[in-house]
C-alpha cells in the first residue's frame, strides 16, 4: 500500500512536535535534534518536519511505496508525463537509505517518490543538485531541479 508524504520545514523542531503531537494524537516515531517524523495509519500519511536552514512551510510531497517494483511504476508514470526526473540510487537522506525518483509538476511544487529499504545514523547532505545532479546525496529534486529536501 503507498503512503503519502509530506515534509514541512518548521522554525522551532520542539514547539512543532509538540503542536503534531497533539494533533495526530500520537509521539513521532522518529525524534532527531533536526528532525521528526511520523509514520501514521490514520490518515496513512508519512509526515515529517525539520528544522533545516530551509524556506518554513511544506519543502515537498511524495508518494512512500512498499516495493523497489512500485517505485519503478511510479518514476515510469513521472516520464510518461513529460516532466524532467532525478533518479537516485541509495540516497542517505532523512536518517534512511532509500531509492528515490524526483519531479517538479507544472506549478513547480516538488514530488518524491520513494522505497526506502534502511536506516541511516545521518541526516544525510543538502546539496544543490543544480551544480551535481549525479552526485546529489539527500533529497536532490529538479526544481526544475534545485532545493529539495526529504
Amino acid at each position: 500500500m503507498k503512503r503519502m508524504h509530506l515534509h514541512v520545514s518548521v522554525p522551532d523542531l520542539g514547539r512543532s512536535i509538540r503542536f503534531y503531537e497533539t494533533l495526530f494524537g500520537a509521539p513521532p516515531t522518529i525524534v532527531k535534534a533536526d528532525y521528526a517524523k511520523w509514520m501514521l495509519d490514520d490518515p496513512h500519511v508519512n509526515f515529517a518536519i525539520s528544522q533545516r536552514k530551509r524556506a518554513v512551510g511544506v519543502d515537498h510531497v511524495g508518494i512512500q511505496v512498499e516495493t523497489a517494483a512500485e517505485l519503478a511504476e511510479l518514476s515510469g508514470r513521472l516520464k510518461a508525463a513529460g516532466e524532467q526526473t532525478l533518479d537516485q540510487q541509495a540516497a542517505t537522506c532523512c536518517y534512511a537509505k532509500s531509492n528515490k525518483s524526483w519531479v517538479s509538476d507544472p506549478a513547480g511544487i516538488r514530488w518524491e517518490t520513494f522505497f526506502t529499504f534502511g536506516e541511516a545514523t545521518t541526516y544525510g547532505e543538502d546539496i544543490d543538485v543544480t551544480e551535481t545532479p549525479a552526485a546529489a546525496a539527500c533529497c536532490g529534486a529538479p526544481k526544475a531541479a534545485a532545493d529539495a529536501c526529504c
